[in-house]
């Protein structure tokens, strides 16, 4: 399926090739936007506005509340990378779960192991305002035993991402992108949240921001 599905984006986009490109993994900028995560099946996972500071490796995604729709998850999720946390937060309840961090790949950003794939063109590359240019890259999950592909435009704001595993595969997409933190507060830990205590994981659960959407 993973071959399937990359084959198809790609005879959707003008392929190119860039000689001076250095093939090095980009990593994006502080970024507000809205996420869109779809199953391969069809099912819609989730969609919802986030917030990611780049630098202080945190990112909050609240699903289906400024765009409600019948998704099978409803999510509010703040992640702190750098120190292995996770909160799943329930605003209207005023409660939260803490959580570790086990795996720290999201699609926001680029990893460092990534493997560069292409440089192509959706749309057309001549006619202006029609076009986009996009570097495509791939690479192995290894905490989810699955693979990867992501595209983001040059100036390394992600486009899409294609998530593949054995048992569940997702697509996600990222629209009205702006490269600045709206709303500082949406990364605080929320004043019901700070006493909670770090729970125990079960043996065998692995949780990470794809986790929430197998």
């Amino acid at each position: 399926m993973y071959a399937a599905i990359t084959l198809f984006v790609f005879m959707c986009l003008s392929a190119t090739t860039n000689a001076d490109h250095h093939h090095h993994p980009c990593h994006a900028p502080n970024m507000t936007g809205f996420m869109s995560v779809l199953a391969l099946k069809g099912d819609i996972k989730g969609y919802g506005a986030f917030t990611y500071d780049s630098m202080g490796k945190k990112l909050r995604f609240r699903s289906n509340e400024s765009h409600p729709m019948n998704t099978s998850v409803g999510l509010d999720l703040l992640m702190f990378f750098d120190e292995g946390i996770l909160y799943e937060i329930d605003s209207k309840n005023k409660s939260c779960e803490k959580k570790t961090l086990h795996c720290t790949m999201h699609p926001l950003d680029v990893p460092d192991d990534a493997t560069f794939m292409s440089t192509a063109n959706g749309g057309s590359p001549t006619i202006e305002g029609e076009g986009l240019k996009v570097t495509t890259w791939t690479g192995s999950t290894a905490d989810m035993k699955g693979h990867y592909s992501m595209s983001v435009t040059m100036g390394c704001l992600p486009v899409w991402s294609f998530f593949f595993h054995e048992s569940s595969s997702f697509f996600v997409s990222l629209t009205e992108v702006e490269n600045e933190i709206k709303d500082p507060d949406q990364l605080l830990v929320p004043s019901y949240c700070l006493a909670v205590p770090l729970e125990e994981t079960p043996e065998g659960t692995v949780n990470s921001f794809l986790n929430e959407f197998m």
